[in-house]
C-alpha cells in the first residue's frame, strides 16, 4: 500500500482535502472556488497513481473528497442555473458557466465516440443524474444531436425545476428536453425505450453503488442500446468514481478512452449484449421464461458475455 507522503501528488491532495473539510459550506465563494481550482489543476495533470493501491487511510480520504466534490459541484450548478433562468434566454448565455468550455470538449469527444461506434443517429436519449444544470444535454442537443430527444433523469425534484426552467423559453429545445425526477433504480421497462443512455460521472459515489446501477441497467435496458459512462484515470481519480470496465455485467465494451487535457473525465461506451435465453432440458428448445413485467428478463449465465475492448487509449503504466 503506498502511503500518503510517498507521493507528491497524493500528500498535496491530502493537504487540500484537510483545508476543503473544515469549510462551513461548499456554496460558491473565494475560498471554496480557489481551493477547488486547486485541487483541480493538481490531479489534472497525467499521472500513473492507482488509487486502488493506496493506503486505507488514504483511500477513506479520497472517498470523502468525491463527496465533498459532488456536493460542491451541485451547489455551483444551481448557482449558476438560478443566475442563467433571469435572462429572456438562458441558453445563449451558457458560457458565463466556469466550466463551460470543458463541457464542450467532453460532449464533443462523447458525441465522436458514440458516433465512431453506432450508425444510427439517436431518436431518445437518456441522461442520468443530469443535475441543475444540464449542459451535456444542453451542448449534444444544440450543437450535435439536432433532432435527438433527450430525457433527464435525476433525483431531486429541485435540480429538475432549475434545469426545467434554462429550455422554457426555447420552442426547440422545450419540446425535445423532458426531465424527469425518479431513482434510476426505480425506472424499468422505460430504460428500453432509449437508443443511448448516458451515466454522470457522480451517479453512485462509490464503486459498489454504480456497480449496482450499472447491473440495473443491464437488466432493463435494450438489447444493442448503447451505454455511455463517465469514469476517472490516475490522479483524476480523487475527483471522481472510478468504474472497471470489467464491472460492466451485460455489456460488450466498446471503447475506453483517458484524456489528457482539461477534460477531466474518462468516456466508456459500451453495448448492451442480446439477453441470453433459458434453454429447457426436455429438448423442447430456448425459451424466455415469462414474468409479471412485460420488460423484465431472465438473465441465465452467458460463457459468451465477455469484454471485447476494441481500443484503449490508456497512460503507460
Amino acid at each position: 500500500m503506498v502511503c500518503p507522503n510517498s507521493n507528491p501528488v497524493v500528500e498535496k491532495v491530502c493537504e487540500l482535502y484537510e483545508q476543503i473539510s473544515r469549510l462551513e459550506n461548499l456554496s460558491p465563494s473565494k475560498d471554496v472556488n480557489v481551493l477547488f481550482t486547486d485541487l483541480v489543476h493538481t490531479c489534472m495533470p497525467p499521472n500513473p497513481i492507482d488509487v486502488s493501491k493506496l493506503c486505507q487511510k488514504t483511500q477513506e480520504i479520497r472517498s470523502h473528497l468525491i463527496k465533498l466534490c459532488g456536493q460542491a459541484e451541485g451547489l455551483l450548478e444551481s448557482h449558476f442555473s438560478k443566475i442563467l433562468s433571469s435572462y429572456e434566454n438562458p441558453l445563449q448565455h451558457l458560457h458565463i458557466f466556469p466550466y463551460f468550455d470543458n463541457y464542450i470538449k467532453l460532449s464533443l469527444l462523447e458525441y465522436n465516440i458514440l458516433t465512431k461506434n453506432t450508425t444510427n443517429i439517436p431518436k431518445k436519449i437518456a441522461f442520468i443524474g443530469s443535475g441543475p444544470l444540464p449542459l451535456t444535454s444542453l451542448v449534444l442537443a444544440t450543437r450535435h444531436l439536432k433532432t435527438t430527444c433527450f430525457h433527464n433523469y435525476d433525483i431531486d425534484v429541485d435540480a429538475n425545476f432549475l434545469a426545467s426552467a434554462l429550455v422554457a423559453a426555447d420552442p426547440d429545445m422545450s419540446s425535445r428536453m423532458t426531465f424527469h425526477t425518479a431513482d434510476i433504480m426505480d425506472v424499468t421497462c422505460a430504460l428500453k425505450d432509449y437508443d443511448v443512455v448516458f451515466l454522470a460521472a457522480l451517479v453512485g459515489m462509490d464503486k459498489e453503488d454504480k456497480v449496482k446501477v450499472v447491473d440495473h441497467l443491464a437488466k432493463y435496458m435494450s438489447p444493442g442500446a448503447t451505454l455511455m459512462l463517465r469514469s476517472a484515470h490516475g490522479a483524476r481519480a480523487f475527483l471522481y468514481p472510478v468504474l472497471d470496465p470489467r464491472d460492466l455485467r451485460g455489456f460488450e465494451v466498446l471503447s475506453v478512452y483517458h484524456p489528457t487535457d482539461e477534460v477531466i473525465n474518462s468516456v466508456i461506451i459500451a453495448r448492451k449484449l442480446p439477453v441470453p435465453s433459458v434453454q429447457l432440458l426436455d429438448g423442447l428448445g430456448a425459451y424466455v421464461l415469462p414474468s409479471k413485467c412485460a420488460c423484465a428478463e431472465i438473465h441465465a449465465f452467458n460463457p459468451l458475455n465477455k469484454i471485447n475492448l476494441v481500443e484503449e487509449f490508456a497512460l503507460e503504466e
